[in-house]
């Protein structure tokens, strides 16, 4: 079954798992089209979201006869990319001449409600259709949150990261692989021996009557871990994993509340 079934859905219907940042689980459900502001200089982002961070959670899931399989789906899905993510946490361990487990042991609690580590299926509607207002894209510039990300997309294209020079580039999908992300407390943690990368989505050139489609495995230390320099080194101050997710969370969706929405 493809995620894409739950974003063709009435909105009614949608709104029925919407995502509620009062709740334990603060990154749970359906976010809308231009909720997110990745880049707060843009207007809101062109895409809608689902997300999962806890595999026992009381997330509303969808209840429409059309997708049965959804919850199932993401669920499996989930525990497949758990089990990536910590193999790619420990050969980053490996690779900067750290205990294998180093970071594994800071993201025991993957799936529970003692991590924010989400996946996320996103949906960017074609445009044909859409009133696109100056300077908005289908996803503002902006680094990821905590430790990597897993990211896996589909062929139509629109991805670009930050090279060092400064410079956006395509990152086009190559069937067979996942992109791997350094995100901010990665970052961190190494004392900028590994770089968070700068990525957007940008509008498509032509063809605005087709959708993009991507599923991205956030991967986050578990709430209570202190992330300082892994060097010895106090290049970065200690910082809380859950305050500086919820800090970043709250400047992305800072309109939405403004406005007491349900996001």
């Amino acid at each position: 079954m493809s995620p894409k079934k739950f974003f063709l859905l009435p909105e009614d219907t949608k709104k029925l798992c919407a995502r509620n940042s009062d709740h334990e689980n603060f990154n749970d459900g359906w976010v809308s089209s231009e909720i997110e502001r990745l880049n707060p200089l843009r207007p809101g982002d062109l895409k809608e979201a689902f997300n999962i961070s806890h595999l026992d959670s009381v997330l509303k899931w969808p209840s429409d006869a059309s997708i049965p399989e959804f919850q199932e789906v993401l669920d499996s899905f989930f525990r497949r990319c758990k089990a990536l993510a910590l193999r790619v946490l420990e050969v980053t361990a490996l690779s900067l001449g750290l205990q294998r487990d180093f970071f594994v042991k800071k993201h025991k609690l993957i799936g529970t409600n003692k991590n924010c580590t989400t996946l996320r299926t996103l949906y960017y509607p074609p445009l044909h259709k859409v009133i696109v207002k100056p300077n908005q894209i289908r996803c503002g510039e902006h680094s990821d949150y905590g430790s990597v990300t897993l990211l896996f997309q589909d062929e139509s294209g629109g991805l670009e990261v930050m090279h060092r020079s400064g410079q956006y580039i395509s990152a086009p999908c190559i069937p067979g692989t996942v992109l791997v992300n350094i995100a901010d407390l990665m970052q961190r943690w190494t004392s900028d021996v590994l770089v968070s990368t700068s990525h957007r989505v940008v509008l498509p050139s032509d063809k605005m009557n087709t959708s993009r489609q991507s599923m991205a495995f956030f991967v986050n230390p578990d709430k209570d871990e202190i992330i300082s320099c892994c060097d010895g080194s106090s290049k970065y101050p200690p910082v809380n994993a859950l305050q500086y997710t919820k800090d970043r969370a709250y400047i992305a969706y800072k309109d939405a509340n403004n406005s007491n929405l349900a996001f």
